[in-house]
């Protein structure tokens, strides 16, 4: 891969929104090319092997990338809210993201790719039931705020600490619950509303696939109703989550 095909953004304000949330906003050029409906969409974020932003470090090799949600787009600013949890592990591959985060001061640049897809949600379904952790939130923020005004269903957030609760725009008829037990449990012992439900699950890699039993089998939510996506796996860096994350969808298909 050249290196001339990233594009570089640049840090313009950073916040500690709660004990384990990092919002940064980004600004650059390269953000007048995005398209007006990117919220919720993915970008990637580019390091070199060390976990630094210097992409000339890395001569012929590939960047590490680092996948996070466009939380919002600011496009007459050219600028977009990313949302970041903040973490230390022992393993730099898997951390690095979270340690740059949070030590970004205002006008670092930072490699960028982007954006990616967004997965739809059927806004014609009866009601809806969104489950999220952290890590999701900001993706899970954007879905709320664009359903239907008389939307019913539930939102289940896991979070760290009763501290990372924070304001989101919802519905007046989405049942919001913070949670910072196991995501499975506290959605199976939701009622089960009457009607065609809408599912969009984003979490851990386990809790994704005891939430994909319940909603695909016990509830039997059809297919096209369904978005289910495990965007992290406990002790695994993010190369290696894709790797089992393609080998669980191929013995799902």
């Amino acid at each position: 891969m050249q290196k001339k095909s990233f594009n570089s953004i640049s840090v313009r304000s950073t916040e500690t929104i709660t004990p384990n949330m990092q919002r940064i906003v980004f600004h650059g050029e390269a953000l007048k090319q995005f398209p007006d409906e990117c919220e919720g969409g993915y970008i990637k974020l580019l390091f070199n092997q060390a976990g630094g932003t210097d992409l000339a470090e890395l001569g012929e090799s590939r960047p590490a990338m680092r996948t996070y949600t466009i939380r919002r787009f600011m496009k007459n600013e050219q600028a977009i809210e990313v949302d970041f949890v903040r973490h230390i592990t022992e393993d730099l591959q898997c951390g690095f993201a979270a340690r740059w985060a949070m030590n970004a001061q205002v006008g670092d640049n930072i490699g960028v790719a982007g954006p990616g897809n967004i997965s739809d949600l059927n806004l014609e379904a009866d009601w809806f039931f969104l489950t999220a952790d952290m890590t999701a939130l900001p993706a899970l923020s954007v879905k709320i705020r664009q359903l239907p005004k008389d939307a019913q269903g539930y939102a289940i957030i896991k979070v760290e600490s009763e501290a990372d609760i924070q304001e989101i725009e919802a519905p007046a008829g989405i049942n919001i619950q913070w949670i910072t037990g196991d995501l499975a449990q506290a959605t199976r012992q939701q009622i089960w509303l009457e009607g065609n439900a809408a599912v969009w699950c984003a979490c851990e890699f386990d809790s994704m696939r005891a939430l994909r039993q319940y909603f695909r089998n016990d509830k039997q939510v059809e297919r096209e109703n369904i978005y289910i996506s495990s965007y992290w796996k406990q002790g695994v860096s993010e190369d290696g989550h894709k790797i089992i994350k393609h080998q669980d969808a191929e013995e799902n298909e």
